[in-house]
């Protein structure tokens, strides 16, 4: 069993950066794929980003690209996303996400995604 442990949330100022974590309690599948989903209130959950474990390729939504950067750390079992240029509508619980199978494309929606963390929040003011 994949327990999958956000940290990094909190309240920022619009215009403001933040980076979340994402650390894994075993190693991963080398050939895996990690992402980030958020959910605001009233608001169903949604893509924000996705990383393939082996090589480090990324896919961002359209709402997030040029400000989020995703990455991860191998030895550290950790994945970051780093957030700038914040805004308001960007406030929402963010949640980690493990896809632990052989990829061929990254995978962008939920149910693509088997194991989940409990989610970190983040609050940006206007």
């Amino acid at each position: 069993q994949v327990h999958l442990v956000e940290s990094g949330g909190g309240l920022v100022e619009a215009g403001g950066s933040l980076t979340l974590s994402c650390t894994a309690s075993v190693r991963t599948f080398s050939r895996c794929a990690m992402g980030w989903f958020r959910q605001a209130p009233g608001k169903e959950r949604e893509f924000v980003a996705a990383i393939s474990w082996s090589d480090g390729i990324t896919h961002y939504a359209d709402s997030v690209r040029g400000r989020f950067t995703l990455s991860r750390d191998n030895a550290k079992i950790t994945m970051y996303l780093q957030m700038n240029g914040l805004k308001p509508e960007d406030t929402a619980v963010y949640y980690c996400a493990l896809h632990p199978d052989v990829i061929v494309r990254l995978p962008i929606t939920l149910r693509e995604y088997d194991y989940w963390g409990q989610g970190t929040q983040v609050t940006v003011s206007s």
